[in-house]
């Protein structure tokens, strides 16, 4: 059908009666608005074409009539919705010229003679036709106005005479003209000159895809009660597509409950709309495929046992049949998730299911593609086979990689005598579990290894003995026995060939981490050297990027943060030569770390980025690594005081902890940690009274336990907040004497980074009262500041930023220069006159005390019996009797005049 609106047009038309063929169909009911894909296509109207192509259902039509109705003033619409029988020629031009003599009455009178005079069967010169057409139109007075010609579903009608005559109509368009295209394939025009002059504005599946807003817009708009895990699965399987999302909620209805598993109205579309429209081998192809999460044409030839699955997937990619790419090259694909339920449901054509994961295992091993062909001997059935492929996994797969996740979820399929049939199986899987902190079952696997004890020769024996030895020690080192950790580490090294990298790798790394907890960071040192010096031999990118990560813990540890960074970037850099899976453990702590170093950098942005990053790789991996990730995040969200969302993510990281079955002794000290400093920041210090000294007699003194491996140094740790509680209970001298203490210790390991941070907390105590000293230990901090750690002079440049300013002074600019940077200018802070002080009532001192001490505006109004509109009118008073815009602002103000301790 055709039709015919203006928006507000420059020459009012009024036929005498509608014309049934000018028709535009309405919005559907429940539409919901897009003008972010209207406003790209308001910025094609400077163009010459527009062209919206989409599988069915992806809200193409909708879109266009949507955009119709929005259209700028002046701006006439033409609309053609073509069916099979448009596509002869002479059909469409007829209906085409017929639309145009709405607007221009009189209009090709000859032309349209000229067409119903010819015969179907006989050539028509179309283009010719075409061009007296458009010569015409230009040449009437009003055939200036811009008209937007819409041809919907222009795939029922296209065919190779219809692209040529389209073609050469696109080549001529007048001026003012602009074609706009509804299609699921792709007309067969050459597009390449309007690509390059920017006349042409693409839309495809990607870009109709409803987001996520826009998806629980549509659920609203038809009173869907769908929520928690039923919406997040919904979304999730919908993919954006807006007929599934409709179809799925049209399938619940008259029921009073969501649609959860009722399919059949989508299974009906796709199977009418899609599936049955293809040619039978076409059809065949769809249903051998759909067994894979992702295939390529080689692969597909090879569970077809064929040589034509290039072509037709060039095919379904012109017929835009629920391919969704999966890689730039155009190489992996997959389809459309509810597509290919639909698919696996319906069969699988002329091969048994078992048959196709058999021949993809076999494809996918040759390929060296070791994961996805143990997943297909899975599929098939095959544990014998799945467990022989397993045993080709290397330690650099596993521990580089991280196929842990993988490799316990393969655990899942194999018999328990699989897993315990050869040693290289219990060694794998033994190192999985520790890895995985499931310590009692790697342990029990790993016994396993003495039923092949004694080995046939000397050599295999001391070898099988060593593997024992490394995997005895991870399994120590996660107990907190770091005397027996070092002892099987040690002694495993003497057996272990030179060759065994993984195993070698993670007894250095593990000497390294115990180092650490003992304080010796030179050992440390030499052992990252001796790692880094051993993974270089063997040309390994992934061990070798795993000594940079703790290389650059030790260098921060020394208070060397920006030579730290520099060790994360080189490590980063080498795994871009490696072929590495999409999720790398390596890549994941390199990233989680880098987060950790820019907050040090007080660059609180960049971090953020960077430790969302790595928190998302390190989940996929099932690497506990992500603790450091949530936990400098809520530092981050701690520092700009936002506490509820700092407690957020630590909660979020126990939740993972506890999901994962991961065993307290790796997290729940780290954690704690980071609620203390949460709760000194608040003010809350009967918590932190209550907390701090537990954690200091289990990880302090002779019988001390060992730090976890994520903070080796949680002990100095704990002493460094154990100073900041007695110094908020007015304890001072208690304060001072715990802060030169630690940094005396701290110095004698090697940990200049705490005794920089224990130095500068001396530095705010002694800042009232004893400016000399102060000044003298600022002085020896500033000494060390090359090292590139800027975090630790938080609390100077917020409460003390002028005196900061003044003690910089004397220094060489060069020096100082990010410390400098960092300080508020003075116009931020203007100086207030002494009114200003005694201006502050009592109630406007409490509210700015209880600011101080992080609390919201909610907590505030408890606290004081106040309500939160009187909280917030303090708020404002405070600000503008002090003379700022922001809370931190407003406490630094009053802090520097005494105002606030």
């Amino acid at each position: 059908m055709t039709v015919l609106t203006s928006s507000r047009p420059l020459t009012p038309i009024a036929p005498s009666a509608p014309d049934a063929r000018f028709f535009r169909p309405p919005l559907p009911a429940g539409h919901v608005p897009r003008p972010r894909l209207c406003e790209r296509l308001a910025a094609g109207l400077d163009g010459r074409l527009m062209m919206l192509s989409a599988p069915a259902g992806f809200g193409k039509s909708s879109l266009a009539i949507e955009f119709c109705e929005s259209l700028p003033l002046g701006w006439q619409s033409l609309w053609l919705s073509l069916s099979v029988r448009d596509s002869d020629p002479g059909r469409f031009l007829e209906r085409l010229l017929d639309g145009l003599r709405q607007f221009h009455p009189g209009l090709g009178d000859e032309a349209m003679g000229h067409l119903k005079m010819r015969q179907r069967h006989q050539p028509f010169a179309f283009e010719q036709w075409l061009d007296g057409l458009l010569d015409e139109v230009a040449g009437r007075p009003d055939g200036g106005q811009p008209l937007l010609l819409v041809l919907d579903d222009y795939h029922l009608a296209q065919n190779a005479v219809l692209d040529r005559c389209l073609q050469f109509l696109l080549n001529h368009l007048p001026d003012g003209w602009v074609l706009l295209v509804t299609s699921r394939q792709r007309p067969d025009w050459h597009l390449a000159r309007l690509r390059l002059s920017r006349h042409l504005l693409e839309l495809n599946e990607q870009d109709l895809r409803l987001t996520e807003s826009e998806s629980l817009a549509l659920l609203q708009r038809q009173g869907a009660r769908v929520e928690g895990e039923d919406l997040e699965g919904l979304l999730q399987r919908s993919e954006g597509w807006v007929a599934g999302l409709r179809l799925w909620l049209l399938a619940g209805q008259g029921t009073g409950e969501p649609a959860r598993g009722d399919e059949s109205l989508i299974r009906e579309y796709l199977l009418e709309e899609v599936i049955e429209r293809q040619p039978p081998e076409v059809q065949a192809f769809l249903f051998e495929t759909a067994r894979f999460e992702r295939f390529c044409a080689e692969l597909c030839d090879a569970v077809r046992e064929s040589h034509d699955s290039a072509a037709i997937l060039r095919q379904l990619q012109a017929n835009q049949v629920f391919l969704v790419p999966l890689d730039e090259e155009g190489r992996w694909f997959r389809y459309h998730h509810l597509f290919s339920d639909l698919l696996r449901a319906r069969g699988t054509g002329p091969l048994a299911p078992s048959a196709l994961h058999l021949r993809a295992c076999r494809w996918f091993s040759a390929e060296g593609l070791l994961d996805e062909a143990v997943e297909q001997a899975l599929r098939a059935g095959q544990p014998d086979v799945a467990a022989s492929l397993v045993q080709n996994l290397s330690e650099e797969q596993l521990l580089a990689n991280q196929n842990v996740a993988m490799l316990l979820r393969w655990k899942m399929d194999l018999p328990d005598s699989l897993l315990s049939s050869t040693p290289r199986l219990i060694v794998l899987y033994s190192l999985a579990l520790a890895l995985a902190c499931q310590l009692d079952a790697a342990e029990e696997l790993a016994g396993n290894l003495a039923r092949f004890l004694p080995a046939p020769d000397v050599a295999r024996q001391r070898s099988l003995l060593a593997q024992w030895q490394a995997i005895s020690g991870l399994i120590a080192r996660g107990r907190g026995d770091i005397e027996r950790a070092e002892r099987c580490c040690t002694e495993a090294l003497e057996d272990l060939a030179a060759e065994n990298y993984g195993q070698r790798h993670l007894c250095l790394s593990l000497l390294g981490n115990l180092a650490v907890v003992r304080g010796d960071l030179w050992r440390a040192r030499s052992f990252n050297r001796e790692a880094l010096e051993m993974a270089r031999r063997g040309a390994n990118p992934l061990f070798e990027s795993l000594v940079h990560y703790d290389r650059a813990r030790v260098l921060q540890m020394r208070g060397e943060v920006l030579r730290a960074q520099a060790e994360v970037q080189m490590g980063l850099d080498r795994l871009k030569t490696a072929a590495t899976p999409r999720a790398c453990v390596a890549r994941a702590r390199l990233m989680l770390y880098q987060g950790y170093l820019q907050s040090l950098r007080m660059q609180p942005q960049e971090a953020r980025v960077s430790l969302q990053a790595g928190i998302a790789e390190a989940r996929a991996c099932r690497d506990i690594s992500l603790l450091i990730g949530h936990c400098v995040l809520a530092g981050l969200e701690g520092r700009e005081g936002r506490f509820a969302a700092a407690f957020a993510q630590l909660a979020e990281a126990e939740r993972l902890m506890h999901i994962w079955d991961v065993p307290p002794i790796y997290y729940l000290a780290m954690i704690t940690l980071f609620k203390c400093e949460f709760w000194l920041a608040q003010g809350q210090l009967e918590l932190a009274e209550a907390w701090l000294p537990r954690l200091a007699e289990t990880y302090s003194g002779e019988q001390a336990a060992a730090a976890p491996e994520f903070h080796p140094q949680l002990a100095l740790y704990i002493e460094l907040q154990q100073a900041a509680l007695a110094r908020a209970q007015g304890n001072l001298a208690d304060a001072e004497a715990r802060l030169r203490a630690l940094m005396d210790k701290a110095e004698a390991q090697g940990s200049l980074h705490v005794a920089l941070m224990a130095r500068l907390q001396r530095v705010a105590l002694l800042r009232n009262g004893r400016e000399r000293e102060a000044s003298a230990l600022l002085s020896e901090a500033l000494d060390n500041l090359a090292g590139g750690a800027l975090l630790p002079y938080r609390e100077l440049l917020e409460q003390h930023p002028q005196w900061l300013r003044e003690q910089l002074a004397p220094r060489a600019p060069e020096s100082v220069r990010e410390l400098l940077a960092l300080i508020p200018e003075a116009g931020e802070l203007p100086l207030l006159d002494a009114g200003a002080i005694e201006a502050l009532s009592s109630r406007e001192l409490a509210v700015l005390q209880l600011i101080a001490q992080g609390c919201s505006n909610q907590e505030i109004s408890e606290r004081l019996f106040i309500s939160l509109h009187t909280v917030k009118s303090h708020a404002r008073h405070i600000n503008g009797k002090l003379g700022v815009e922001r809370r931190t602002q407003a406490v630094a103000r009053a802090k520097s005049l005494g105002l606030l301790r």
